[in-house]
């Protein structure tokens, strides 16, 4: 009998602790689908877009009624009753600028400053038709990976509103381009592998709280490249956006030299210059001018400049770019090679009017 009733026991044991742990895996799978819908939830940008939708705007220029450019912009300030949106130089072809809301209002666009070097301008616009700036962020705190979202009027303003994202692929990059299809120029910006198109030129990048981190400025376009677009960093035009809203020319910093890159061989031959094998990277001196600042600190043909303070100098279009992100009467330390020996000057940014 006792046998018996300690079978029952046994038997009403296991059932009780089997089903508590059938309880428990249940619950476990429970949460675990719970966790994946949240997760899911959190890597939407729907939030994010709805908060910034209206802000973003298409841009379009004309002469005598004739269409020249479009591109995208965006609300950065609203101050003194005054919109100010913020976009790229090379879009503004046109005198006449119209701006056209997300609620298809078509505004009269006041150019306030612009510069080709920064591919950078300023437009205000009535404060009315907007509630709100969008939030600036710091493309400083963003890790490779992080994703990231544009809107932006692909191929034009029927495509006005267009969202696209993808993740920040590469910081610093120093991108090689024209200006005004005729002068050589360089620019340091942030690898994205959102889809950017004509159109999107100007428009805002945003990180997943929808803060401005850059501007949305060109793509790489060949048969077999796929997904390498670039952004202005924010921290970048925030440094002008004062003058630009002046509409005051920003004077192009020099240091008074004639120079040429390691690789031109005819240059460098014709001016009696031999570089060693071992310096791959770098300016090099042809001449500096009377009474510059190069000459000041006893820079002399034959130098090659490796280091503008910290940052790297590989070429003649990236020294131009370095120098014109410092201002008139700056102080910078160059590093060069002179005789096979590294070298250090400190000396003084002269100018030029653009």
């Amino acid at each position: 009998m006792m046998s018996h009733k300690k079978s029952i026991l046994l038997i009403t044991s296991s059932f009780f602790i089997g089903s508590i742990i059938t309880l428990a895996i249940i619950f476990s799978i429970y949460l675990s689908q719970v966790g994946k819908q949240i997760s899911c939830q959190n890597n939407s940008i729907a939030d994010a877009v709805e908060k910034v939708y209206d802000e973003v705007v298409s841009i379009e220029t004309y002469d005598y009624s004739t269409k020249k450019s479009s591109g995208t912009g965006f609300v950065y300030q609203i101050k003194n009753q005054k919109a100010y949106i913020l976009t790229n130089e090379h879009i503004i072809k046109g005198e006449d600028i119209r701006i056209i809301t997300s609620k298809e209002e078509i505004l009269e666009g006041n150019l306030l400053g612009k510069d080709a070097y920064l591919d950078l301008a300023i437009i205000e616009v009535k404060t009315k038709y907007f509630k709100k700036a969008l939030t600036l962020g710091k493309s400083t705190e963003t890790k490779l990976g992080d994703i990231v979202f544009t809107i932006g009027s692909p191929l034009g303003s029927d495509y006005r509103g267009s969202v696209t994202s993808g993740i920040l692929s590469g910081k610093n990059r120093f991108v090689e381009t024209m200006i005004n299809d005729e002068e050589k120029w360089g620019m340091r910006m942030l690898q994205i592998d959102a889809s950017i198109n004509p159109g999107n030129s100007g428009g805002p990048l945003m990180n997943q709280r929808g803060e401005v981190i850059g501007i949305c400025t060109m793509k790489l376009i060949q048969n077999d490249i796929e997904g390498m677009s670039f952004a202005i960093p924010i921290e970048d035009a925030i440094k002008h956006m004062k003058e630009l809203e002046k509409n005051n020319k920003k004077k192009i910093s020099e240091i008074g030299i004639e120079m040429a890159n390691i690789n031109d061989s005819s240059v460098l031959y014709s001016n009696d210059i031999t570089i060693p094998d071992e310096i791959k990277e770098g300016v090099v001196i042809l001449e500096t001018k009377k009474e510059s600042s190069a000459e000041k600190a006893k820079l002399k043909k034959g130098d090659i400049i490796t280091i503008i303070n910290q940052t790297k100098i590989k070429n003649t279009t990236q020294l131009k770019y370095e120098l014109y992100n410092y201002d008139v009467e700056d102080y910078i330390t160059i590093t060069y090679i002179r005789d096979g020996k590294q070298k250090h000057t400190k000396l003084k940014i002269d100018s030029s009017i653009e």
